[in-house]
């Protein structure tokens, strides 16, 4: 189980505040699917609200530790039927990949000019600059402009 400083655990409740569940537990309990789904938006969103349907509070707490344990997640919160839990991102690599930084492989499909023919395909690699028109023409982002004014006063 993760531990967490009550200063993080404060704040990661105010990130929580606006978030809604996103995995529901029925009367089945902790399924073997629902397991998967609460480790799925773990992976992928780090904090997430999970509803669980059920009157009995012992029975509740029962289900946050077990998660916790077998998840290795941290309690974050347990409001009535809410429970509130915490695990860093595993795919933090792949966001940053996506974030259009660096460079990138990308397939463009150019229309043959007679319109019976087979269109062209090609794979073409991009820099962090270059986009790809709608005519499949790569074209580079233009330079930031520059302030006359702030060029001359410093």
């Amino acid at each position: 189980m993760l531990n967490l400083t009550p200063v993080e655990r404060s704040a990661l409740r105010a990130e929580a505040h606006g978030l809604k569940p996103i995995v529901m537990v029925g009367e089945a309990g902790l399924t073997p699917a629902v397991m998967k789904e609460i480790e799925l938006g773990l992976d992928s969103h780090g904090l997430i609200k999970v509803r669980v349907f059920g009157d009995d509070r012992e029975a509740r707490i029962e289900m946050y530790e077990t998660i916790c344990a077998e998840l290795d997640a941290a309690p974050v919160q347990h409001i009535g039927k809410l429970l509130v839990l915490y695990r860093p991102k595993k795919d933090a690599e792949k966001t940053a990949a996506k974030s259009g930084k660096g460079m990138r492989m990308v397939t463009v499909v150019k229309p043959s000019p007679s319109g019976r023919s087979k269109p062209t395909v090609t794979k073409v690699l991009l820099k962090g600059n270059e986009r790809v028109t709608s005519g499949g023409n790569i074209k580079r982002a233009k330079k930031r402009q520059t302030s006359t004014k702030k060029s001359t006063l410093a």
